[in-house]
């Protein structure tokens, strides 16, 4: 599971390319599914609005080699790292890989803030309503506590910022 983000210049065209670029990652050809965009505020930063979503797709490739693929189409998109939280043309995070849980210097999985982000949670409850993040429960739940924050509200994206079929 990978979520996305951009806040900087055409932030739905960015997301858009990047699901298309993260279709060479998916196993045997398997087709891209990801949410309907969303946009929320900056979370402890400053800077636009973000646009978000999330992808599922089976790839074969190792938790630190997805990591570097997805580091690479940041990088391809011109992400920069000036600082934490900076805002960005693009951002890819690892969610989630089925129920691998891992912890190393550049990679903790599941995300560790994924749980508290309605900017990760809406998009994922949307395309899979029954997910579960492990260590922390099920989305549906997770969505519904952090909904009380007024701080992370999110709003639903019209289908046409996608310029795709709605999934």
């Amino acid at each position: 599971m990978i979520g996305l983000g951009a806040n900087l210049g055409d932030a739905p065209a960015s997301l858009r390319a990047a699901l298309a670029a993260l279709g060479p990652l998916a196993a045997g050809g398997a087709g891209i599914r990801a949410s309907a965009f969303w946009r929320s505020a900056p979370v402890d930063a400053a800077g636009p609005d973000f646009v978000n979503a999330v992808a599922c797709f089976p790839c074969a490739l190792a938790p630190l080699a997805l990591l570097d693929a997805l580091q690479s189409i940041e990088a391809d998109f011109g992400r920069e790292r000036p600082y934490r939280h900076a805002p960005r043309t693009l951002d890819l995070d690892l969610l989630l890989l089925g129920e691998l849980r891992l912890q190393t210097p550049r990679l903790v999985l599941p995300h560790p803030r994924a749980h508290l982000r309605a900017f990760v949670l809406a998009p994922l409850a949307e395309l899979l309503p029954e997910a579960v993040i492990p260590g922390q429960g099920a989305v549906a739940t997770l969505l519904a506590a952090v909904r009380q924050d007024r701080s992370q509200a999110v709003e639903r994206m019209p289908p046409a910022t996608m310029n795709v079929t709605e999934r």
